[in-house]
């Protein structure tokens, strides 16, 4: 079977909203225009005093914050204008970079943090994009790894659960661990596979409802002795992919 994508999303407000793609422009040495380029920093942040990369841990994310899970994500890329949805909280609209809009939007988020973790306070952003990789970097996975995942805990698992930003289906199983160290090819672009993704709590939740239902976690230990899936990749090559590109290996 010839490996495709099937799925292309970013999240341009790190743990916050995803927003499927017909397709994107991607750039050699840098993650997914307008993916993780702002994040919401919680009150006990500690920052990176230069304004470079800093890890998850200090910003408000599904992990900590389960309802947060459950947002859904439309940028305007002309001007910077996203939108935020919530089955519950219904919607905020505002501009990346407009100090009173982003402090408006944090006000409406903050009803969806846990009044027993640190508040979210501000949203900020840095001179890399904020992925969970201290470089930039676009995650990879597989849909026929979901599928088997699926499988053994008897749930049919979003792909948005793990908030990845290339899916491929095609590829056997575990296929994408096999590629660390190698490039692959998504239609004209060059990509260097570079490290497994290891997992949180987040995956535990349901993108649909916000609450944890599927112990993914426990479900990956027992079947497959690691509680890691997808892959991270650095792009090699500038180029345009798009749904249905075939992915070489």
């Amino acid at each position: 079977m010839t490996a495709r994508l099937a799925l292309i999303c970013r999240h341009p407000l790190k743990g916050h909203g995803r927003e499927d793609l017909a397709s994107v422009r991607l750039l050699a040495g840098q993650a997914m225009p307008w993916d993780r380029v702002w994040a919401v920093a919680h009150e006990a942040a500690r920052l990176d005093a230069g304004g470079g990369w800093s890890a998850c841990v200090n910003f408000a994310r599904g992990a900590k914050a389960p309802e947060l899970m459950a947002l859904e994500s439309r940028l305007d890329e002309a001007t910077g204008t996203l939108t935020l949805r919530h089955p519950a909280q219904g919607e905020v609209t505002f501009r990346l970079g407009d100090e009173a809009g982003m402090a408006r939007a944090v006000d409406w988020l903050r009803p969806l943090n846990p009044p027993d973790r640190a508040a979210p306070a501000r949203m900020v952003t840095a001179s890399q994009a904020l992925t969970d990789s201290p470089w930039p970097s676009v995650s990879v996975l597989s849909l026929t790894t979901l599928k088997v995942v699926s499988q053994r805990m008897g749930v049919d698992l979003s792909p948005h659960r793990f908030r990845g930003n290339l899916w491929v289906g095609g590829w056997a199983p575990w296929e994408e661990f096999d590629l660390i160290g190698r490039e692959i090819t998504v239609g004209d672009v060059r990509l260097r596979v570079r490290e497994r993704i290891g997992r949180c709590r987040a995956t535990t939740v349901n993108p649909a409802t916000g609450r944890v239902d599927a112990d993914t976690l426990a479900a990956l230990e027992a079947g497959w002795d690691h509680t890691d899936f997808g892959v991270y990749a650095e792009v090699i090559t500038d180029g345009q992919v798009a749904l249905g590109d075939e992915v070489q290996t």
